[in-house]
């Protein structure tokens, strides 16, 4: 993916997090064409991940996001290079960790936009 298609995404991804959707939904439907799902069942899959696995601050639902891309994709494979790439450039993969960070480094809108930026430099 070239570069002006990976900021595009991630300012949608940005964009749709804005709105009110998920972290998870905002990574997902980041990439909602690349996708062998249509929109509605995509946005319903990723709803229950959003704050950690619907609120318990587990895994940060932009990983789940990028993870659901990469399965839906035949990527799967690419799962733990982009956690490890994430967890490198945000501190943690975990939700409540993250957002003890907060403030420090970034935002959950940041880590939507890294998560779209590290799937499209993967994808």
């Amino acid at each position: 993916m070239d570069t002006k298609e990976i900021e595009a995404r991630v300012a949608a991804a940005r964009e749709l997090h804005e709105k009110g959707l998920n972290c998870c939904q905002s990574v997902v439907m980041a990439y909602a064409d690349k996708l062998p799902i249509d929109n509605e069942s995509a946005m319903k899959m990723a709803s229950a991940f959003g704050r950690g696995i619907s609120g318990l601050r587990e895994t940060c639902g932009c990983v789940t996001g990028m993870a659901m891309v990469c399965g839906l994709c035949g990527q799967g494979m690419m799962v733990k290079g982009l956690g490890n790439r994430f967890k490198e450039e945000n501190g943690d993969l975990n939700c409540y960790r993250l957002l003890q960070l907060q403030g420090k480094d970034h935002s959950c809108n940041d880590l939507v936009a890294c998560a779209a930026r590290l799937l499209g430099e993967t994808l």
